[in-house]
């Protein structure tokens, strides 16, 4: 059996698919746009899984989910003024900056939920594509993940952490750059068949990071200023759009050996996560697993191969419930 049907099987049964059974169909995908074999600990292990499976599927066939883009609101860093777009020292120092003044909401409560909305955009290729990858693969947008979740904490696995263990790790980080970085390598560390350099997989860690809602204000300020300090670190020196078509900063980084740059993408507005790309630096052919047929492409240099935002983000008192 493919992954495709795997996944579209254990997606029609259950509103909430279980992350340790989709992880290995998910992590292959996302290897295959990043154009290398990871081992076990991937970027979206810390994300919704309905969230995830939609990126690796609806990226690869050239589908997009269903899901409008929220609008923006007004902050001290619109692109009528305020923005710093020179470098990563500048553009997240100020984004520490603002984020240390902003007052922390309360740490969830163990019985609430996690919302979470995410849209993803076809890829964005040059060359012409290939007739069998017409696909269409849809989920649901919409994701709840429990606050605590016991079971995924008493696993102890660093594939299925609890939204709760995120945010108390990530509180517990240092102020010292350095120190935070090495905690954030324990925290993610590569698997045993990962050729990953260290500042790759500190970068990949950081994102996981970012990307993990909720975060505290000076926090996620301590994130970002000890990013800046990572080797190969750099700033679009203009905004792009994200998947939802809304502006955002990119934070940017090679990926070694793919010839591609991983983005995390910024709002210009309060510095939140806003989503995630893969841009192909230099001409080459990506190639997947053999037994998925169809999807190698030929990729030309400026060639987004993933994009996706999320575009909601809300603690609830209840599954199903949006803000």
């Amino acid at each position: 059996m493919d992954e495709m049907t795997r996944l579209r099987e254990l997606r029609a049964h259950a509103p909430a698919p279980d992350r340790s059974a989709l992880a290995p169909g998910r992590q292959r995908l996302t290897n295959a746009i990043a154009g290398r074999r990871r081992g076990p600990r991937a970027d979206w292990r810390l994300a919704s899984l309905g969230a995830a499976v939609a990126v690796t599927v609806a990226a690869l066939l050239g589908t997009q989910l269903l899901g409008a883009s929220d609008p923006r609101p007004t902050g001290p860093a619109t692109t009528a003024g305020g923005l710093d777009l020179s470098g990563p020292a500048e553009t997240l120092g100020r984004a520490a900056d603002f984020l240390e003044g902003v007052t922390p909401a309360p740490e969830p409560r163990d019985d609430q939920w996690i919302y979470i909305r995410t849209v993803t955009g076809t890829p964005a290729l040059k060359a012409e594509k290939d007739k069998d990858n017409t696909g269409e693969v849809q989920y649901d947008p919409d994701s709840w993940i429990p606050y605590g979740n016991p079971a995924a904490e008493k696993d102890q696995s660093d594939d299925d952490r609890s939204a709760r263990e995120i945010y108390r790790a990530a509180a517990a980080l240092p102020e010292d750059p350095d120190a935070l970085l090495a905690e954030v390598r324990e925290l993610y560390p590569s698997g045993d068949d990962n050729p990953e350099g260290e500042e790759e997989q500190t970068f990949r860690g950081l994102g996981v990071l970012v990307e993990s809602y909720p975060l505290a204000p000076d926090t996620l300020a301590r994130i970002y200023r000890a990013m800046a300090t990572v080797p190969g670190v750099e700033i679009t020196d203009h905004l792009v759009k994200d998947a939802a078509g809304r502006e955002a900063i990119a934070v940017t980084r090679e990926e070694e050996g793919t010839r591609q740059r991983r983005e995390i993408l910024l709002s210009p507005y309060d510095y939140s996560y806003a989503g995630l790309r893969f841009v192909v630096t230099e001409d080459h052919e990506m190639k997947v697993p053999r037994d998925i047929v169809g999807l190698n492409r030929k990729l030309t240099a400026g060639d987004i191969t993933l994009t996706v935002a999320r575009t909601a983000a809300a603690v609830v008192d209840a599954e199903g419930t949006r803000p």
